[in-house]
């Protein structure tokens, strides 16, 4: 698959199956992606599982913080990966390792990260693969709802958003 790009269906469907993400590299620090991204998904009706060693078991935006993905119950439909490219593949060799145990669908890499090797594996492994994205942004994307904040397309289009085939005014997925 060529992950310079993904196509609006690819995403969407991912983001409507994923009931569970599990935040490798999750951070207590409010300015940081992976604090607003978590904060974003739980209001969104998504479970997430923080995972930061130097936090486990303590609680973040009210969810236990875990040290390991191993130690995340299941179940976790995605692993979004809040680390830097050169961890990516260890992070996601763990996660096909307990892909069975989580039952886990979706290695996700975060706005800038981006490993080869480890999207070769884990698809290898019969796992989907997205890289360089944030599911935040990509649900108010598909969902209309940052046109809503005022962020301009740079598109005029009467097309309904992908996420919202109830209508905009649903800003959801239309499963919860």
């Amino acid at each position: 698959m060529n992950h310079d790009r993904y196509s609006d269906d690819y995403i969407a469907g991912i983001l409507r199956a994923a009931r569970a993400f599990a935040f490798v590299g999750a951070s207590a620090n409010s300015s940081r992606p992976s604090y607003f991204a978590m904060k974003y998904l739980l209001g969104k009706g998504y479970t997430v599982h923080p995972i930061n060693p130097g936090f486990a078991g303590q609680q973040l935006l009210g969810q236990t913080v875990y040290a390991t993905l191993a130690d995340v119950p299941a179940p976790v439909d995605v692993i979004d990966i809040f680390r830097n490219s050169d961890a990516a593949l260890e992070v996601t060799r763990e996660a096909i390792r307990l892909k069975d145990k989580l039952g886990l669908k979706v290695v996700w890499m975060q706005l800038g990260v981006k490993n080869d090797v480890a999207a070769e594996a884990a698809e290898a492994a019969g796992l989907q693969v997205v890289m360089n994205r944030c599911p935040k942004i990509e649900y108010g994307r598909l969902s209309g709802e940052i046109a809503w904040a005022g962020v301009n397309s740079g598109q005029i289009s009467s097309l309904r958003p992908k996420l919202a085939p109830l209508g905009v005014q649903s800003l959801s997925l239309g499963k919860r």
